[in-house]
């Protein structure tokens, strides 16, 4: 049975008239009557009859009305689902892997909230590596450290630097520091050798790493002390005091050239609203 037959008829139903059914659906009167014949003649069935001067529902039409109304509440609930992707395209969203712990799941649940159906393809890789992605729109945006100075994205949070060790490290005065650290572009990197450096305090930098998880276990062995930002570090890492300062960053979502419509001005602002409220 063709749908729209279906929607004609249930407007006799409404009307209880030809006339003003085929006004509601836009149809002239007689196209109204052929869509009701053509119907009648698919059934093998005759949906009205007259009483005195005016058309009704036969037992059959009756019987059609119920149904009727289901599957029409069918079709439009479908649609109405079905819509929802309507010209949708992925978020292709980049994040370092030191903040998929805690900012990651923060900036996907406003995105979801927004719009229940959106779909985010994540891609974990450092900073640097994620502006150029940006530059050459391969991701739609990226959740980046900020460089320093720098006003670009949309601000999430500050992050603070910290030294970490495991829960039983204790550092030798008469060897050199082992050091487990991101790689050179990392403010953390440059921070620590500096600090150390400035302390006369001797090193060895045992590791550099693009991913928080290798920095954290090596750390975790007792290998060596590392240095990252707080919201890195997981509850079996203890953070060392009296050791040379590091640098604060600031955290912001950066959006490529063509912004993606799930990153509307309202989102963006509950991200940042969601983020600072975390305790952290």
């Amino acid at each position: 049975m063709d749908i729209d037959a279906l929607r004609s008829f249930l407007a006799f139903v409404e009307t209880g008239s030809f006339t003003r059914a085929a006004k509601q659906i836009h149809r002239t009167q007689s196209a109204f009557s052929a869509q009701m014949r053509k119907l009648e003649d698919e059934l093998s069935v005759s949906l009205f009859v007259k009483e005195g001067r005016n058309l009704v529902l036969s037992e059959a039409g009756l019987a059609l009305r119920t149904h009727a109304e289901q599957l029409v509440a069918l079709h439009n609930k479908t649609l109405k689902q079905v819509k929802r992707y309507e010209n949708k395209r992925s978020l292709r969203l980049g994040c370092p892997e030191d903040y998929n712990d805690i900012i990651l799941p923060k900036v996907i649940r406003v995105l979801k909230q927004a719009e229940p159906t959106c779909s985010i393809q994540v891609y974990s890789q450092p900073s640097v590596t994620l502006r150029e992605w940006l530059d050459e729109g391969k991701i739609d945006a990226a959740i980046l450290t900020r460089a320093p100075g720098s006003e670009e994205g949309h601000w999430l949070m500050h992050d603070q630097g910290v030294w970490i060790a495991s829960k039983e490290y204790a550092l030798d005065d008469s060897q050199p520091v082992p050091l487990a650290l991101f790689q050179t572009d990392c403010k953390y990197h440059a921070a620590a050798i500096d600090g150390l450096t400035k302390r006369g305090t001797s090193y060895l930098l045992l590791a550099c790493c693009n991913t928080a998880s290798a920095q954290r276990a090596i750390v975790r062995e007792g290998l060596a002390i590392g240095a990252m930002g707080r919201l890195s570090v997981t509850d079996d890492l203890r953070i060392l005091d009296n050791m040379p300062p590091l640098p604060a960053v600031d955290i912001a979502l950066v959006s490529g050239v063509y912004p993606h419509p799930l990153l509307d001005k309202e989102s963006l602002e509950r991200m940042t609203l969601d983020l600072s409220s975390s305790v952290i």
